[in-house]
Parts: C-alpha cells; structure tokens; sequence
C-alpha cells in the first residue's frame, strides 16, 4: 500500500512536471533542416543537426566560435541557410573559410549575432516601436536594422542586402535561433 501511494505520488508530479515543460513557450521543439531543435540543447549542439546549416556549423569551426556559441549566452543568431551560403559570389565561403581570413568570418559570423535573447515577438515590437525601423547593435559591433513586409521580419546590413526570417524563434538553452536567407554582411 505504501509503495503504491508512493508510486501515486511520483506519477503526479510527472505528469504536473510535464504539463509545465508542455506549456512553456521555451520547451516546443521546431524541424530545421530536418531535425529537431530542442530546447534543451545549445545553439551549437542544435545546429550540427540541421541539414540545411553545414555551411554555417563549418563557418562557426573555422571562426574557432564554437565555445562562445556553446557558452551561457544568451544570444539572439540569425542562422543562414546553406543555399544563403551559396548565393554569394563564387568562391566567396571557400575564401572566407582559410586560416589567413579567420578575422574576416568572425567578423562576419558575429554580425549574426546579437547579446541577449531576443524573441520574434521583441523584434517586432521594435520594430513598431521605431515607426517600421529598428536598429540592433551586433556582436560584431556594427549595426543591423529590421523591418517588416507584411509578417515577416527582415534584416537589412549597411551594404543594402535583406534577409527574410523563413523560420523564427528556434528556442536554445543559451538563446534562440531564427533561420534566414540571405547572409547579411557587415560594413567592417
């Protein structure tokens, strides 16, 4: 009798546990490139998952960016896609990805990236908020800029490239991902 009260008493917090996991925005896992993203993971350890973002994980490795992208956070990356990769100009990637360009991807790689963990929903309210514009510093420590087109986000560099959000709020342990596709670039 007590070992099932016992076992009565475990299977509620289980099942209250796991009603609190389901209704938490940040536990719903999203396919990317045909995997799961789970929320539990890291961007790093999310990302060597997707299909669609070998090109970007391979960027990430040559940059030597691994430990930052894996570390607390959180971070806001705006993840191209590989077919983003490959509309650049050829030879582009092949020659950032040298050892004697590694500043340059980093450079490149960190314009991704914002400090904090900001939600589709934070970006649009920004972006409102700015009277259609909003301004973000990134890592890299240049300036991005975000509008709207209807409902979707898009990012706009110094250089005039835009970029659509395809899939936002891909929910990390250290941050969110939101996939994009156009690879934006810095002015630096």
């Amino acid at each position: 009798m007590k070992n099932l009260r016992l076992l009565t008493v475990l299977s509620m917090f289980l099942f209250i546990g796991t009603n609190a996991i389901a209704q938490n925005g940040n536990s719903e896992t999203k396919m990317v490139g045909g995997a799961e993203m789970y929320p539990s993971k890291n961007i790093v350890e999310n990302a060597i998952n997707s299909k669609d973002h070998t090109t970007l994980v391979a960027a990430v490795k040559a940059a030597d960016l691994v430990e930052v992208l894996a570390s607390e956070g959180p971070f806001t990356v705006f993840a191209p896609t590989n077919s983003a990769f490959e509309a650049l100009p050829a030879g582009t990637v092949e020659t950032l990805l040298k050892k004697e360009n590694q500043k340059k991807l980093q450079s490149v790689l960190t314009y991704h990236v914002l400090a904090g963990d900001y939600k589709a929903a934070d970006i649009v309210a920004a972006i409102k908020k700015g009277n259609g514009k909003a301004t973000f510093t990134t890592v890299n420590g240049s300036e991005i800029y975000a509008m709207l087109d209807g409902d979707k986000v898009k990012l706009k560099d110094a250089g005039g490239n835009v970029a659509t959000v395809t899939i936002a709020d891909v929910n990390q342990s250290n941050g969110v991902i939101h996939v994009i596709d156009t690879v934006v670039l810095p002015s630096k």
